[in-house]
């Protein structure tokens, strides 16, 4: 996935011993990438990406999976996730081939036309996938949180209910600390005057943060996001600069987290307090930095009920 990852187990039990752990962890993240990477040249996914448009191709059960929760989180978010938005995200210089520069209307509205969720058809009798245009899928959005939710189903499946599970920034929890405590993680804060992290306290429950402080270009005074809207082609205006979503699913806090990033503040708001998700914001102001939460957010934040 081009990131690292990073495990906690309170108690991993008598018969492993660090090194078989991490042997066996590695082999099933290595068995995930070659499932889902768009990097991996003979990957399913890039089977499913080169397979005839118009025709049913069978995929693997955890790849159907991952393809039925993006589609849920599109429509849940009115298409600002998408998994075929690479061709846009390559057009704007944030794909494999870097480069500065904002493209014209025309080329913007040629890529556009390569996109759309709604393109993709699923049979849920038997697992197969059916492209009705050409489409480039790319499943970075939700592919971390994912395998998150992998290695942490496996390691309950080997009796371990005490861990913590991280790839990329994403997360989950459970169980105790290896203090005997709740566990405890910091929010990064984009503010680079004010470096402290803002503490949250988990149950079991899976974390992800989305933000577009970090990659950017600016050209003429403009700053361009590399997080693209799949509706409009462009990278956001708003002024949301992180979002950190809630779920016992990874994947699903993974990919709204996206979702909420594209939406705004306002929207993201809205829309988390109708589905009772649990969302922190920061957004960016004249006076600096502002935060706000849904109220499902508050308990996670014992310092500032």
């Amino acid at each position: 996935m081009g990131t690292t990852y990073h495990i906690t187990l309170r108690q991993p039990g008598d018969e492993w011993t660090d090194a078989a752990l991490k042997e066996a962890l590695d082999l099933r993240l290595q068995a995930f990438n070659q499932l889902a990477s768009t990097y991996i040249p003979d990957s399913e996914l890039n089977r499913l990406n080169s397979a005839p448009v118009g025709a049913g191709h069978a995929v693997m059960p955890m790849l159907f999976d991952i393809l039925l929760l993006a589609t849920e989180v599109s429509w849940l978010s009115n298409g600002a996730f998408d998994v075929t938005v690479g061709p846009l995200v390559d057009l704007w210089g944030f794909g494999p081939v870097k480069h500065d520069g904002k493209p014209n209307d025309e080329a913007v509205n040629k890529a556009l036309a390569q996109v759309g969720f709604d393109q993709i058809e699923l049979d849920l009798l038997d697992k197969k996938v059916l492209k009705h245009r050409e489409l480039h899928i790319d499943l970075s959005a939700i592919a971390k949180g994912y395998g998150v939710d992998v290695v942490a189903l496996w390691l309950e499946s080997l009796g371990t209910s005490d861990y913590l599970v991280e790839i990329g920034g994403e997360m989950r929890v459970a169980g105790l600390s290896p203090r005997g405590d709740q566990w405890r993680i910091g929010v990064e804060n984009p503010d680079v005057e004010n470096s402290d992290t803002i503490p949250i306290r988990l149950g079991n429950i899976g974390v992800a943060t989305s933000g577009d402080y970090r990659n950017y270009f600016e050209e003429e005074g403009v700053r361009y996001s590399h997080t693209i809207d799949p509706n409009t082609g462009r990278p956001i205006t708003h002024n949301l600069a992180s979002v950190t979503v809630l779920d016992p699913s990874c994947a699903f806090a993974d990919a709204m987290a996206t979702a909420f990033s594209v939406m705004g503040g306002d929207k993201a708001l809205k829309l988390a307090e109708q589905l009772q998700i649990p969302i922190y914001l920061i957004e960016k102001s004249e006076a600096g930095f502002v935060r706000r939460y849904s109220s499902t957010f508050a308990p996670y934040l014992e310092q500032e009920k």
